[in-house]
């Protein structure tokens, strides 16, 4: 079996890997009944060279290759048929600006495998780049509070070699008294926690952080049950919301009224309620001025998300009262950074990460008969259908969703 290493085509360009070079140097010294090449990029973090200097073949042409490894979406004239694909399709949630993607795979008679489906029985995810998203979205929170207050100057992630580079100049710095909201539980908000435990900052419980102010920064991590509650006065359970989250409701304005950046970490479901909606944000003790939405649903749960923002141009501000965008450091305005590609800022780091957790969860379902049902899980599409766990996607394939 041969699996290459393609180049990223979708614009704006994406400097990341699945795979760094010695990365896939262990996978060919774990497997060596396979066969690794790579694409030529001229774009990649790792350059060419360094994939050739340890033996691999770097190529124009990868397409006799069996299984074809990306990170983001592969445009529908560069999809070969009949082959295995791995990448983020962004079609799980019925995104419908890759429909025609989806339609194509399955036109072309694609294996479809997105990164986002390449999980545990119980649903849980095995690889991907949240951990870089939570690091480089929380940083970037810092980076507009220091540019809107004129506090510091911190430079953008992307100047920058890598994670201990974005820490250094961490350490420069100094946080005002602040309250953090950190939302979620996952690898991105434990990467955003990575940055406010290097920051000094103190993580406090949520029964002291809804009822005390202090006079030092301080953080607290909600989970799902703290600002999501049953509609019927119930007790509600983690894991029967996350498979249905119809009968609950926001319990976020406590949290709001005494928050001064809110860090999104969370991952949002379809049908979850929303954390603030617009007329939440007109509340006169909605206290927010500044969020890090790594999560970056538009015109979903955080209302002031109106649109993703961009490496080049990260910060936009939001005002309540007009509902309208409007410079990131007017007065009265909720500073937004909504940058929706976070862990390209953060290539190196980002694609190390990720080839491991590909090698040590993917890799192996390939030559142990898909012993843990990996790929089984994972494959959306088989023989120019989609597979059972997938036929929710049906309608959205048939232009009806």
């Amino acid at each position: 079996m041969t699996f290459a290493i393609i180049k990223e085509r979708k614009n704006p360009p994406d400097r990341r890997v699945v795979f760094s070079p010695e990365h896939l140097a262990e996978a060919r010294a774990q497997f060596p009944e396979a066969t690794f090449i790579v694409e030529s990029s001229d774009i990649r973090i790792f350059p060419d060279e360094a994939y050739a200097k340890l033996g691999f073949d770097v190529l124009d042409d990868v397409s006799h290759a069996d299984v074809m490894i990306g990170v983001k979406e592969v445009p529908v004239e560069d999809l070969i048929p009949n082959k295995k694909y791995f990448y983020f399709s962004h079609t799980i949630k019925k995104q419908p600006y890759n429909r025609k993607l989806l339609v194509a795979m399955l036109e072309k008679n694609i294996e479809m495998y997105d990164h986002e489906t390449i999980v545990k029985e119980n649903g849980a995810r095995l690889i991907g780049f949240g951990r870089y998203a939570g690091l480089v979205g929380a940083y970037n929170g810092f980076r507009a509070l220091g540019l809107r207050e004129g506090l510091f100057n911190l430079p953008k992630v992307e100047t920058l070699a890598d994670l201990n580079e974005v820490k250094a100049e961490l350490d420069k710095i100094t946080i005002p008294n602040l309250k953090i909201l950190l939302t979620g539980t996952g690898k991105v908000a434990y990467g955003a926690k990575e940055i406010l435990d290097h920051l000094g900052i103190k993580e406090i419980s949520d029964a002291l952080y809804l009822t005390s102010e202090f006079t030092e920064p301080v953080y607290v991590m909600a989970d799902v049950m703290e600002y999501a509650k049953r509609k019927d006065g119930k007790v509600g359970d983690r894991f029967k919301f996350y498979k249905d989250p119809s009968g609950y409701e926001s319990n976020f304005m406590p949290y709001a009224k005494t928050t001064d950046f809110f860090i999104a970490g969370h991952f949002y479901g379809n049908n979850a309620p929303f954390f603030f909606t617009r007329e939440d944000a007109k509340h006169p003790d909605f206290r927010i001025n500044l969020i890090a939405d790594i999560s970056c649903d538009i015109d979903g749960p955080v209302a002031s998300t109106i649109r993703p923002s961009t490496i080049a141009d990260p910060f936009y501000g939001y005002d309540p009262i007009t509902e309208q965008e409007v410079a990131y450091d007017a007065k009265g305005a909720i500073t937004v950074m909504a940058v929706d590609n976070l862990p390209c800022e953060l290539p190196k780091d980002a694609s190390e990460g990720f080839g491991e957790a590909f090698l040590n969860h993917v890799i192996p379902a390939f030559f142990n008969d898909d012993a843990n049902g990996i790929l089984k899980r994972a494959k959306m599409t088989e023989n120019g259908d989609l597979t059972p766990g997938f036929q929710y996607l049906q309608d959205f394939v048939a232009g009806k969703a």
